[in-house]
């Protein structure tokens, strides 16, 4: 009897586990087929597994009509006579989204489509993004989602490649309505290297043009005008040959860092207006005015003088502007003698930004190109693709300028021959 009592307490952690898998085993149903010769048993719920022979069920889809067109409904059909000028030109709708969720997109015209370029179809687009992520270089043409990208980078048979340097960063402290740039109160402190590294990569290159660009930087105390010049001075002193243009912000109106910029050294002084007066508080950052815009432009003049510096800027159209607007901004352009403007198509780059007005046609973009050059301004490119730093508009100011070069020589040898001569006659008598 004694030995009885250990032996139960070895058996009790075993009874205990069998009574629990008995329990457990009771709340699950197992299903068995029950045989079919025997009417009298009762017949299982449980449905059979369908063979393969049996329609499987359909995939669910929001697409009502499964039936397809032939592919000749998809291929436009030719107009049997010519559209207008009008008709062509009328951005085209769509139709898009499932059922009950439909809504309505305009298409992009055709004149702002353009391709995009491939990588490794292009060795002169690679080269120039291969040096400037090997300096740290940052450029317009990526920041703002330029759509001539492929053809300035590319560089053409007429031209060579193109690229605009932006300085200063990639990140800018103001938030123009319009602009894709990152934006940040306190951005990154500037690269002491950028200058140098800047000069390096235009060296290579071989242009004979470049567009140095930079964001705002309201940060700093002189907003970066130092490190414009800069940069100004190094790319000349490694070739004097080249044209620069310097594209800048206002600086928040210290005309005196606009002189400094314009005192560097460079050839074109280019700043923004943006857009006419009448719409800049709602497209542009608050604290960039158009009158603030016209006096560092002014400014540029009265320091330079007339022929000492080319001034330049750039319009944007579709933003709702008016006739009248655009006609009052240009006059008010050639009141302070700025010598090159640009009309351009206002592309919105994401959905956060302005939305397009309007899409201005090729036709209403060269009427205000002639206007522009009847009102006296020296050059005015005007398209739907055409940017600030458009490199057409480069290659004509390149032309005045190094026009403007040789008149000067041609004079100053005249009037060194003119001295000789006079020289020479008063010693003969």
């Amino acid at each position: 009897m004694p030995s009885a009592i250990p032996l139960r307490r070895v058996q009790l952690p075993l009874r205990r586990s069998l009574a629990r898998g008995v329990l457990l085993s009771s709340r699950h149903n197992y299903a068995t087929i029950p045989p079919t010769s025997d009417p009298q048993q009762p017949q299982s719920t449980l449905t059979t597994t369908p063979t393969t022979t049996d329609t499987p069920k359909p995939r669910p889809s929001y697409f009502k009509d499964t039936t397809v067109a032939s592919f000749s409904e998809f291929l436009p059909s030719a107009p049997t006579t010519p559209l207008s000028a009008s008709e062509a030109y009328e951005p085209r709708t769509a139709t898009v989204g499932p059922e009950g969720r439909k809504r309505t997109i305009t298409r992009l015209p055709d004149w702002l489509k353009t391709p995009i370029p491939a990588p490794g179809s292009n060795a002169g687009f690679s080269k120039i993004k291969s040096d400037l992520r090997g300096l740290g270089l940052h450029t317009v043409c990526e920041e703002a989602r330029c759509p001539n990208i492929g053809e300035c980078w590319g560089g053409g048979s007429k031209a060579a490649a193109t690229a605009t340097i932006m300085l200063m960063g990639d990140t800018c402290t103001r938030g123009c309505r319009f602009c894709s740039v990152k934006t940040n109160r306190a951005p990154p402190p500037l690269d002491p290297h950028e200058p140098e590294n800047t000069a390096e990569a235009l060296a290579r290159w071989g242009l004979g043009y470049v567009v140095l660009t930079s964001v705002d930087r309201d940060d700093l105390a002189d907003g970066g005008a130092r490190h414009f010049a800069e940069t100004i001075r190094r790319i000349k002193t490694k070739k004097p040959t080249m044209l620069v243009e310097a594209l800048t912000g206002d600086f928040r109106g210290d005309l005196d860092m606009v002189k400094v910029v314009a005192e560097s050294g460079l050839d074109v002084y280019a700043h923004n207006v943006e857009t006419v007066e009448g719409l800049t508080p709602y497209v542009r950052d608050r604290r960039a005015t158009f009158r603030q815009s016209l006096k560092v432009l002014e400014h540029v003049k009265a320091v330079k003088g007339k022929e000492g510096i080319i001034t330049k800027t750039s319009i944007m159209l579709g933003l709702g502007e008016q006739e009248e607007e655009i006609w009052e901004t240009l006059r008010e352009l050639r009141k302070i003698d700025v010598d090159v403007v640009t009309f351009g198509q206002y592309m919105r780059p994401t959905k956060r930004h302005l939305k397009v007005e309007r899409y201005v046609t090729p036709d209403e973009f060269e009427i205000w190109r002639q206007r522009a050059l009847d009102m006296g301004f020296l050059y005015c490119a005007s398209g739907p693709l055409v940017r600030s730093s458009y490199k057409a508009g480069e290659a004509f100011i390149e032309n005045v300028l190094r026009k403007r070069a040789g008149e000067k020589a041609a004079a100053a040898n005249a009037v060194g021959q003119a001295v000789a001569a006079e020289e020479t006659s008063s010693n003969i008598l």
